[in-house]
């Protein structure tokens, strides 16, 4: 196995690198007091090719693979995690079954402008009385002539209140209830779309997280993606390679914060000595870097298998639990090794610490991802 990135997967991770260091970094903490998203940084990802890295060019993409792409996202989160989650929704969750499933006509209409970065596109199943249940979904599409009406309310839609474009999961026949749903494509700009709650988070505050309504809206039926009854196999096919840019993100987080608690221990001094010297913090971090190596390869390794075309649902659901535990573990720990200072805004590491819970809970609870891995596991 060779562990050794090519020219162009390192062009891309320098790339990425960039964005984040000069188009991020510089107010990334204004923008999580302020809950703004960085509209421009998310269009910078679009022109670099980094949104459609693993999409072919005849739709706006880059002929790359999934490598690349959780390779991009890793660099991103490092930084600035609630745009790496907002990229990860516009590449994994809503371009991903379109590419995927869908017809000539909708690839050729919905990929490039999300992948260009001049439009975000959404991922919407999540409802009130249906988050790890997807069975639970009650919005429902009703075929009537050449369309669909659509009628229900999608909560937690990462993007939610700035994209041009949502997959929607909906109930074409709800008797039969996840055999019974379908994805549609539906636009912001169909009568009867609306916003409604803007969700005020503990983490990712610059992420644009909302509910999205939807009253009596005619979708074409040629926006219907494969057929009636395909919706929730559409839906857990986008989130087995979601998970992959959720534990990106938590990559990054962890290696984002792992890089600042190093720095601080080499130039923070106490009792004579600089803090590194201190064997329970050198080891605590030696910990912490094995955990982070750990996780990492189980991620490459998930994207491995889907660019090579293997089953990847389970190595996805193991490197989703693997990093954004690491995530979770290493923020908290940063926070603690940095002491006062950890607590404080202008170290960074708090908001590291806030945003990495997020990664434990979405696209698939780290719970649900103990039920993938374990699936099959006691069959003779």
């Amino acid at each position: 196995m060779n562990f050794e990135f090519n020219e162009k997967q390192q062009d891309v991770i320098k790339k990425a690198r960039n964005i984040a260091e000069n188009e991020l970094k510089p107010g990334v903490i204004e923008r999580d007091e302020t809950s703004t998203y960085p509209l421009e940084g998310f269009k910078k990802l679009g022109s670099s090719g980094l949104i459609g890295l693993p999409y072919p060019s005849k739709y706006g993409g880059s002929d790359a693979g999934y490598l690349e792409y959780v390779l991009a996202v890793e660099e991103i989160a490092k930084v600035d995690a609630s745009l790496a989650i907002s990229y990860s929704v516009c590449t994994s969750l809503f371009a991903g079954p379109i590419a995927n499933f869908g017809t000539e006509e909708q690839k050729s209409k919905y990929l490039p402008p999300v992948l260009s970065g001049k439009s975000l596109g959404a991922f919407n199943l999540t409802e009130p009385s249906a988050g790890s249940d997807a069975a639970g979904v009650i919005t429902k599409a009703e075929k009537k002539g050449d369309h669909y009406v659509l009628n229900g309310l999608k909560c937690f839609s990462t993007n939610g209140p700035l994209a041009d474009y949502y997959f929607v999961v909906a109930s074409t026949n709800p008797e039969l209830k996840t055999k019974g749903l379908s994805a549609f494509i539906v636009e912001r700009a169909y009568p009867g779309v609306s916003i409604g709650r803007i969700e005020n988070k503990m983490g990712i505050r610059a992420a644009q997280v909302s509910e999205v309504i939807f009253e009596n809206v005619k979708v074409p039926k040629e926006n219907l993606i494969l057929e009636e009854g395909k919706g929730f196999k559409l839906a857990m096919g986008a989130l087995d390679g979601g998970r992959m840019g959720v534990a990106a993100q938590g990559l990054g987080i962890a290696e984002g914060a792992f890089e600042i608690a190093r720095k601080y221990l080499i130039t923070r001094e106490q009792f004579g000595k600089p803090l590194y010297k201190n064997q329970y913090l050198s080891f605590k971090m030696a910990e912490l870097e094995i955990k982070i190596e750990q996780a990492k390869y189980l991620l490459y390794k998930a994207a491995c298998d889907k660019d090579s075309g293997k089953p990847y649902t389970k190595s996805a659901a193991k490197a989703k639990y693997a990093c954004t535990n690491a995530a979770m573990e290493v923020t908290t720990e940063a926070v603690q090794m940095l002491g006062g200072n950890g607590y404080m805004k202008d170290y960074n590491v708090e908001r590291m610490m806030r945003d990495a819970k997020i990664t434990q809970i979405y696209e698939g609870t780290n719970e649900i991802q103990k039920l993938v891995v374990s699936g099959g596991m006691f069959k003779a």
